[in-house]
């Protein structure tokens, strides 16, 4: 992990410390399989944080030293172990700490480890050119600001001063800004499990530039996590939205829902409202994937009732629905969207 010097700036991280960030690239994304590659990274270190469905920080404090070998020696031994005895293959960015991993991960090709060069001026290099949307926690909108008063790379954000930021973007958002920008990762890796969780994906057979396609995508995933819910008997709390481009890199989005639900109307309605929310222009969408987090029994689950009879409805009809795919097959009934 990355220490921070009375100067305020990124000290180096060569004794000892060092963080990766690990996406394995599981095609298509399911939660089973994260479980068994957590448990090989923890064959390195205990501090290991699990950022479903495809991906770990890994905190190697101490696991240098013990192994012996340095941060990015010990990415390849894990990507070659990944591969060997899970067939999973996976990129690897190497930071100070988990939000310089994960910038650097952001350019690792399948089967490559990207890094962070080690010491203050190895990471000032490393941000200097780098557009502000890059940084972790930097939304659209204030990327759009800080671009139109000239701060159209990390380098000139961290050199700019407090109180122009903090005019900018707020007292608190300013300083946090300055300081990621500045290479000054206050975050940590924090020790987990894989949460229980559904989720499915929708690849297209190319990069995929139609709004109506990618709606008719999360129709599609939104209809299969509530029939899979409904069939465990099982509601989820937050629905997850991710976005793979034709780069590959992501976004992901997530919203808790009013009340636990495997309502496939309810699922498709957030997951329509997240997308949207993104505000793509043209985006070249190679894969959209959904997931239902913080599962519970249905049976513990509340409903509030409601008066609107087309609510009551749809919930009558998916239950007849769920009756005629057990009997005839999952493709029995599907909405007339996706049949046609």
């Amino acid at each position: 992990m990355s220490e921070v010097s009375g100067t305020g700036e990124a000290s180096g991280w060569s004794e000892g410390g060092g963080t990766l960030y690990v996406r394995f690239l599981l095609a298509p994304v399911y939660e089973a399989a994260l479980p068994p590659l957590l448990a090989l990274l923890g064959e390195f270190t205990p501090r290991v944080e699990a950022l479903p469905p495809d991906a770990a920080l890994v905190d190697l404090r101490g696991a240098r030293r013990y192994f012996g070998r340095g941060a990015v020696e010990l990415a390849a031994l894990i990507r070659v172990r990944a591969l060997a005895l899970y067939g999973v293959e996976c990129a690897i960015g190497v930071g100070p700490g988990p939000m310089l991993a994960r910038m650097a991960a952001r350019g690792a090709a399948p089967g490559v480890t990207r890094a962070v060069p080690e010491g203050p001026d190895g990471v000032r290099e490393f941000l200097a050119d780098r557009p502000v949307g890059e940084l972790p926690g930097i939304g659209r909108a204030t990327a759009r600001t800080l671009c139109e008063y000239g701060l159209d790379s990390l380098g000139k954000v961290g050199a700019a001063p407090l109180s122009t930021l903090q005019r900018l973007v707020g007292a608190r958002a300013g300083r946090e800004l300055r300081e990621k920008a500045r290479g000054i990762d206050r975050g940590r890796v924090v020790p987990n499990a894989a949460a229980r969780s559904l989720s499915v994906e929708r690849p297209f057979p190319r990069d995929e530039l139609d709004p109506f396609r990618h709606r008719r995508a999360l129709l599609s995933g939104a209809e299969e996590l509530g029939v899979r819910m409904r069939g465990e008997d099982q509601v989820c709390r937050t629905l997850t939205l991710t976005v793979r481009y034709a780069d590959r890199s992501t976004t992901t989005r997530s919203r808790t829902l009013p009340e636990p639900t495997a309502h496939s109307t309810a699922l498709t309605m957030t997951a329509y409202r997240m997308y949207e929310a993104l505000g793509l222009q043209r985006a070249r969408v190679r894969a959209l994937a959904l997931r239902a987090e913080g599962l519970t029994p249905a049976e513990h689950a509340t409903h509030q009732l409601s008066f609107d009879p087309t609510d009551e409805k749809a919930r009558r009809i998916e239950e007849v629905a769920d009756r005629a795919r057990a009997k005839f097959g999952p493709g029995a009934i599907v909405p007339g969207t996706l049949a046609a």
